[in-house]
């Protein structure tokens, strides 16, 4: 049986608030509070990936949805530009959470394909699922918005690699799925994509 891979949304939410007052080192800002928050996002946001898969496993329906992630794309630049935030940047970190949570989805329908298929009723996709992912985009854009100042930092990519690694050590991450949380953040930075720290 697959565990789960991520936190719960309380989960994910306790925990970006306990690290984002841990203490830190010194830096050019001295605050990467906005950072733990966008992590704790995209966390929250990979662990609907699970439910969206048993949907779509339970109602035979392909991963990809190009129309509907299309539409997305589409209305994630409109919000962001409405908020100030660069659509093409804010199109780029989308197609990663599109990518991070269809890599997660295969990678459940390949072992529920070797092994034995999911359990239980799924939650329902249009009513359940879909209006948590809608609320999330809400919240990531405006997490983007706080993000400016660090992403054309020399540093960011080291720092979103560390609070990477961070989030990873402290929550009950499953080891196999960490490259989904690292593509998840891979356009964060405008120097470039987030290499592993350790």
């Amino acid at each position: 049986m697959i565990r789960s891979l991520y936190l719960s949304a309380p989960g994910a939410i306790a925990l970006s608030f306990a690290l984002a007052f841990a203490p830190t080192p010194a830096r050019a800002d001295g605050d990467d509070t906005a950072l733990t928050n966008l992590i704790a996002l995209v966390s929250q946001r990979l662990s609907l990936a699970e439910p969206v898969a048993r949907y779509k496993w339970a109602h035979h329906q392909p991963i990809t949805d190009t129309p509907r992630e299309q539409a997305l794309l589409a209305d994630v630049e409109k919000r962001a530009t409405k908020a100030d935030v660069d659509p093409a940047f804010a199109r780029a970190f989308f197609q990663d959470q599109i990518d991070a949570s269809k890599d997660v989805q295969n990678a459940l329908f390949d072992s529920w394909r070797a092994t034995r298929p999911p359990e239980g009723a799924a939650p329902d996709l249009a009513t359940s699922l879909r209006p948590q992912l809608d609320k999330l985009t809400q919240s990531l854009i405006a997490a983007l918005v706080r993000m400016q100042t660090l992403r054309a930092q020399d540093d960011c990519p080291t720092r979103v690699a560390r609070g990477i690694d961070n989030w990873k050590s402290l929550t009950r991450y499953d080891n196999t799925r960490n490259a989904a949380l690292t593509r998840a953040l891979g356009h964060v930075c405008e120097a470039g994509g987030v290499g592993a720290t350790g």
